[in-house]
């Protein structure tokens, strides 16, 4: 019995998948190890970060068929929230139990994010605003 050319290239999409998260958890294992933590630091990271740099470059050469896309989509709906959200437990539980640095390194990461926001912001052109997903009633036609 042989797979169509389709399923096989749903499969090459989440064979990508799972090279990035093999190659992600390697690395966050290697940097875990690096700074003297017995623990994986931030390979679902560097996993999606891969996933992201290695199908945009297979897009840019088209040798991404769509098939091999939703072999990706497929996965991230279901499988990778999942895992981020099991990673995060783990880290919010090693952070709490790891003393005051741990939980003042979380909070700076989360300060310089928000502070990041209005820089991101101007990157860019502004682009056109999108409808409305509803009409406005003749009682907010008349208020506005």
């Amino acid at each position: 019995m042989s797979l169509s050319v389709e399923k096989t290239m749903v499969i090459y999409g989440v064979a990508a998948l799972a090279v990035c998260m093999l190659a992600g958890t390697l690395l966050g294992e290697l940097l875990g190890t690096a700074l003297g933590v017995d623990a994986n630091v931030g390979g679902v990271g560097f996993a999606m970060i891969l996933l992201i740099l290695v199908t945009h470059q297979l897009r840019r050469r088209d040798k991404f068929p769509e098939a091999s896309e939703q072999g990706v989509l497929f996965w991230s709906a279901m499988y990778i929230p999942i895992v981020v959200a099991m990673a995060s437990a783990q880290n919010v539980v090693k952070a709490v139990t790891g003393g005051p640095m741990a939980i003042l390194a979380g909070l700076g990461a989360t300060a310089l994010g928000f502070a990041m926001v209005p820089a991101m912001a101007r990157i860019g052109e502004p682009g056109e605003p999108l409808e409305p997903l509803t009409t406005p009633t003749s009682d907010e036609k008349q208020k506005a």
